[in-house]
């Protein structure tokens, strides 16, 4: 990776990472201002015919999931290449762990076994996305060079 692209990765996850902090280390009242697209999404999916409450749970879970992509992501990226992959997605889960411990004290949050779940499928998610990303970019550079 070039220099200029590491500077931007590294301040891609930066910003991630202070983007992570604020959704989920805000008071319950605040965050749902960032995350109030849940209920949104699952009025949205009650027009469907899909009970309101099942659409919450599981627009929230893909949230979670979506939420850690990038962690998976970029640690891999900006990780030294003897980091093994499993590291990786287990720093997803301690991540996770301690975020859900410190919510115990945060007013009107929620833990749940649930979100450390998601979020480490997320981060699992999106280190396998990394990985398909350079293997189909090896790929088309061995095409062309053909």
């Amino acid at each position: 990776m070039t220099r200029g692209w590491l500077l931007a990765a590294r301040g891609a996850f930066a910003m991630y990472i202070v983007a992570l902090l604020l959704v989920v280390l805000l008071p319950a009242d605040d965050a749902r201002q960032v995350t109030g697209f849940v209920s949104v999404i699952a009025e949205f999916l009650s027009t469907f015919g899909i009970p309101r409450q099942p659409a919450e749970v599981a627009v929230e879970f893909v949230s979670n999931i979506v939420l850690f992509v990038p962690w998976g992501f970029f640690l891999r990226l900006l990780s030294r290449p003897h980091v093994p992959d499993w590291a990786v997605a287990f720093s997803g889960t301690v991540l996770s762990t301690v975020i859900e411990v410190l919510q115990l004290v945060i007013p009107g949050r929620v833990t749940a076994l649930s979100d450390v779940i998601a979020n480490t499928l997320g981060t699992v998610t999106g280190l396998l996305l990394l990985k398909a990303i350079v293997i189909i970019r090896g790929r088309l550079s061995a095409r062309g060079a053909d």
